[in-house]
């Protein structure tokens, strides 16, 4: 049996799924990073203050494994969760293979 899922849903659901990550939001003066704990050395997620959004590729490959869509469509949705989540604007999203963040 086949089941038609609005966009609009799916985002829903794969939003609840970031947000049970509980990520600890960490940042500077020109970037918020989104780790683990406040110890880890890398991000998942990293955000430019001018718009720009990194996505540790581990993220993306969860995200588009489990939920079962394609990379491209799983990097836009982790960046339509960082403008929600922050309520800043997202310009470009791009997967990095490592998020390394700055020592406070």
């Amino acid at each position: 049996m086949k089941y038609l899922i609005k966009e609009s849903q799916l985002d829903n659901v794969i939003f609840k799924y970031l947000d049970n990550q509980d990520f600890v939001v960490v940042g500077n003066n020109i970037s918020l990073f989104f780790v683990n704990s406040e110890e880890d050395e890398y991000a998942q997620i990293r955000y430019d203050k001018d718009g720009w959004c990194y996505i540790y590729k581990n993220l993306v490959e969860e995200i588009s494994t489990f939920f079962s869509i394609q990379e491209f469509n799983s990097q836009l949705v982790i960046g339509r969760w960082v403008e929600n989540t922050l309520q800043m604007k997202v310009k470009n999203t791009e997967k990095l293979r490592y998020l390394l963040r700055p020592k406070n």
